[in-house]
């Protein structure tokens, strides 16, 4: 594939449907409802109405795109928040492509950002991307699913095609990003390469002849470029599905590694659950909107049954339960749940780590800091402050206590534990 004098290079031109109103059958509708649930923003719907009419008449499925970059080695809840509408999808018959943006990674997305994100190396990526797929099939059905690299096309682009792909797009109208414009005002450095990253994205839908794209809400200014670019390329343009983004275990920021606050898809059940078992019972019923495969009704059914007295946490125990299965199996999340059982009763679970220390005796500050238990010695001090911190299953109190030598089991907080060696 070479670049071009007119146009940067292209798959082969998808011809225009006709846009002529089709009636909706019950299909339909009910693929309007699976699209709608738990969504932000479905645009335009009265098209993707006609898009779903149209592949009924004609038997074609529609091509549902959703791109992840590989910024990070592992998914966690949140990002399953769109695969797990993907799947939803997939289940009614359309074509699913789990687009991994290996290309547009290395330039870096600052969609929601307020400084300019490192671009990542190539071997970075690499190392990054061998687990997505492999992580985003415990959702989808992967023998049905179609997976790409947008460097197939945005490579072959070279410096002309890149430069002739910018010129369809104005500064004006990047400006009109949220947080473009909002660093533009504070002072913070834009740096003109993360101008590209919109215009690669977009360019994506292009050549992959997208149907719909989904995204979170901070992706919207981005899925609106690859319309845009659809149409200036002559294609009919995409629909958008925007999902919200799934709070984490702190209930205010949004799920992230950074933060801390996150719940990774391949953790080991019993923190799985544990986790889950941890978020407020207000927000419970945000995950099971967004996470749960539950219907809508059942979810209606249990929130009724809260109202009318049932304990939250029977609630959250089923939600748990039915994430850990997804991702693990039935008897994992029966033993998850019988370990976080054991635990809140003070008991200690048969699955912690064995560490073996030397340098007895140790503060009680450094022990915790040397075992990974705690961040830091005035982490784990505070720790202690708050009666955070067991050794074999009495509380300390006394910040400057000396441990010594022998065996026994430390804990902090309700979820570490480490079967400590210390010589």
């Amino acid at each position: 594939m070479t670049s071009d004098l007119q146009s940067p290079p292209l798959p082969p031109q998808s011809t225009a449907l006709s846009t002529a109103p089709l009636p909706l059958s019950d299909r339909v509708q009910e693929a309007l409802a699976i699209a709608r649930r738990g969504a932000e923003e479905l645009l335009i719907e009265s098209e993707f109405a006609q898009k779903l009419a149209r592949s009924e008449l004609s038997g074609t499925p529609l091509r549902i795109k959703l791109g992840l970059d590989p910024t990070a080695p592992d998914l966690h809840l949140g990002h399953t928040v769109v695969l797990n509408k993907m799947r939803q999808l997939q289940d009614i018959g359309h074509n699913v492509i789990f687009l991994i943006g290996d290309f547009t990674s290395m330039i870096g997305d600052p969609s929601g950002r307020n400084v300019t994100r490192p671009p990542l190396t190539r071997e970075q990526i690499e190392v990054n991307a061998q687990t997505y797929f492999a992580q985003a099939s415990l959702v989808l059905d992967a023998s049905r699913t179609e997976i790409r690299y947008n460097s197939e096309w945005c490579d072959p682009l070279g410096s002309r095609g890149m430069i002739q792909l910018a010129s369809r797009y104005t500064v004006a109208r990047m400006m009109e990003r949220d947080d473009f414009t909002k660093r533009f005002k504070e002072g913070t450095p834009i740096s003109v390469h993360e101008f590209l990253y919109p215009l690669m994205q977009g360019y994506d839908s292009v050549a992959l002849k997208a149907d719909l794209e989904l995204g979170g809400t901070d992706q919207k200014f981005n899925l609106l470029v690859g319309r845009e670019l659809q149409k200036d390329f002559g294609q009919e343009p995409q629909c958008i599905l925007t999902m919200p983004l799934l709070e984490g275990l702190d209930g205010v920021d949004k799920m992230s590694k950074s933060k801390n606050n996150y719940i990774g898809i391949t953790e080991p059940a019993n923190t799985m659950f544990a986790k889950l078992m941890s978020i407020s019972d207000s927000m419970m019923w945000r995950y099971y909107e967004l996470l749960s495969m539950q219907s809508l009704a059942h979810i209606a059914g249990l929130r009724q049954q809260v109202a009318e007295g049932s304990n939250p946490r029977d609630i959250k125990v089923a939600l748990g339960q039915e994430i850990v299965t997804r991702f693990h199996s039935r008897q994992a999340a029966e033993d998850a749940l019988a370990d976080f059982v054991n635990r809140s009763k003070g008991g200690i679970p048969d699955d912690i780590d064995e560490i073996s220390l030397s340098g007895a005796p140790l503060g009680i500050g450094q022990l915790l800091k040397q075992a990974n238990l705690c961040p830091s010695t005035s982490e784990a001090l505070r720790m202690v402050e708050q009666g955070g911190v067991r050794i074999d299953g009495a509380v300390i109190s006394d910040k400057g206590l000396k441990v010594d030598a022998g065996c026994f089991v430390l804990q902090v907080g309700k979820r570490k534990f480490a079967r400590i060696t210390l010589a």
